[in-house]
Order: C-alpha cells, then structure tokens, then sequence
C-alpha cells in the first residue's frame, strides 16, 4: 500500500484508523505517539485500538464518554506500559502552574466558566464541555475525595444543558462552587479560592494570578486593629504573581512528548481524566434529579 503525501509538509494522509494502522505493520511508516482529537462518544474506541498497538495517547477532555469506558482504558494503558494523557488544558495555564506551589489546604472555591454560543462540542452538555476544566482544577488542588454534589442544569439554546450551577463539598471540609454557561453575553474563564491567611484569584485568559496575604496575629491584636483602622483593607497585602506567558495547548503537547521520551507519568495520567469524568458523571445525575423534583420539563428546548 502506498502511503499518501501531503507536499506542504510531506506527511502521510490515512482515510482510516484501520489504514494507518496496517502501513505501521508494515514498516511504511513510523509513529510512537498520536494525538486523539474526535468526537467525544468515539474517545474510547480510538485510543483503545491505538493503546492497544502499542502507541502512546493524548486524548481530548474528556477522557471518554463514560466512567467505565474511562476505566478500562486507563486499566489498558497499564497493561500495555503506554503513557495515557487527557487533554484538560487549564492544568498547563502559567497562572495554574505558577500557583500550584503556593496550596496550603484551600477550602473555598469559586468558579466561573462562560461562553458566548457557539456551533461546537454540541454533542455534550456545559458540564463536560466547559465546566469539566474546573473540576480538574479543583480535584488537583483539594486533594480528597467528593463527600457531597448539588447541581441544577437547564438547555437554553441547545437540547442539552447548557448552563449549570454545582455545589461539591468534599470529604475534607472543602467546598467548591462552580458556574458554567454557554450562553452568556461574556466569556469569563476564573477560579477563587480561600486558603488559611490568603485568598488567591486565577484569570485563565489573561494567565494572571492576584494573590491576598492575611497577615496572622493573635486575637488581641485583631481586636485592637478592628478598634483603630476599621478599614477593610487595614493589615492585607496585595500583590500579583510573576508568570511568564505561555501558549497552554503548545505546552501541554510540548509535556506529553517529554513524558513519551523519557517514558514519565505524564501531568494528566489518565486516572485524573477518569476522576474528573467520574465527578461530571455525578453533577449530570443531581441535574437530572433537581430536574425532575423541580419540574424544570417546561426550558426542554
């Protein structure tokens, strides 16, 4: 079989997975590495066959379309000593990586996540289309496991949700609020939260971090401070992180290659992909919940 060139930038063009495939049996061409960029409800099916010859996978958020297509196929990655890395771009945002040294057991988030309307990723509802980026965020930095999910979703535009609000609480005291919308007039991408004496504020697409320092002092010096500066700024430093800007996709392509060298877990294993799927697959069962005991039938578009 001859393999297809294109003359811009001389690489072979395969109409099939199955095409390719069969030119690498036979030695027409050479790929250690592939990026699965598909529909979300074919995720599963590609990477499997591709993990399963012996290639390593960068496979779009989320990881598949159900939990336990994403556990099989972390399991597969195991088995096969491939290196399995999901797409959940906001964990390579300078302002992210630029605050990652600074947790000291966050407690409170707030996150926000709007969208004006477009025609994309309408085969899945806000909550794996936007909201699942937070959720990613959140579960790295809290590090416990979900004690406790509220969440109301409604389809505005679309036949699926397209706006949603969650509450998770988890097993360490930590609460998490998340907002998320496609069809908002504004495109808001940030994350609050509450650590003790610090309050820390990400942009995600301005990559900049705003950092609040509470300074600590005992109860009678609180006391005597409320009495003589009762300014609500009184005793806070504000200040903004350093960061070097970056291109978040560039560099999360740029860290999958390393771990595919050096044979590294990568930043994003696929267990991380499976928890973040895992907690989206709970939001979407309290949607429909609250769904129904609100009779919420009537914004069905």
């Amino acid at each position: 079989m001859q393999v297809p060139q294109v003359s811009e930038a001389n690489l072979g063009v395969f109409s099939s997975l199955d095409q390719l495939l069969t030119a690498r049996a036979n030695n027409q061409i050479q790929i250690d590495a592939a990026s699965v960029c598909v529909p979300t409800q074919l995720h599963y099916e590609i990477s499997r066959q591709l993990l399963s010859a012996g290639i390593d996978v960068l496979v779009e958020k989320p990881i598949t379309a159900t939990t336990e297509e994403a556990a099989q196929l972390t399991a597969l990655a195991e088995r096969e000593n491939r290196i399995l890395q999901v797409g959940h771009l906001e964990r390579f945002n300078p302002a992210v990586t630029a605050v990652r040294p600074l947790l000291n057991s966050p407690m409170f988030f707030e996150a926000h996540r709007l969208s004006v309307f477009t025609p994309r990723a309408l085969d899945v509802d806000v909550v794996l289309d936007l909201m699942i980026h937070d959720l990613d965020i959140v579960l790295d930095f809290v590090q416990s496991p979900v004690a406790e999910v509220r969440a109301v979703g409604l389809p505005i535009l679309t036949p699926r949700v397209d706006i949603a609000n969650v509450r998770v609480e988890f097993a360490s005291g930590a609460v998490a609020n998340f907002t998320a919308s496609r069809v908002s007039t504004e495109r808001v991408r940030k994350l609050r939260f509450f650590q003790p004496h610090q309050y820390i504020s990400i942009d995600y697409a301005r990559q900049d971090a705003l950092i609040i320092d509470v300074p600590r002092a005992s109860s009678a010096q609180q006391a005597t401070s409320t009495v003589t500066n009762p300014h609500p700024s009184a005793g806070l430093a504000m200040r903004k992180l350093e960061i070097t800007q970056g291109e978040p996709l560039r560099l999360e392509i740029e860290s999958f290659l390393h771990s595919v060298r050096t044979r590294q877990q990568p930043l994003v294993p696929g267990q991380a992909g499976q928890a973040a799927l895992t907690l989206a697959t709970q939001i979407r069962q309290a949607m429909t919940t609250h769904h129904t005991k609100a009779n919420l039938d009537r914004f069905t578009v």
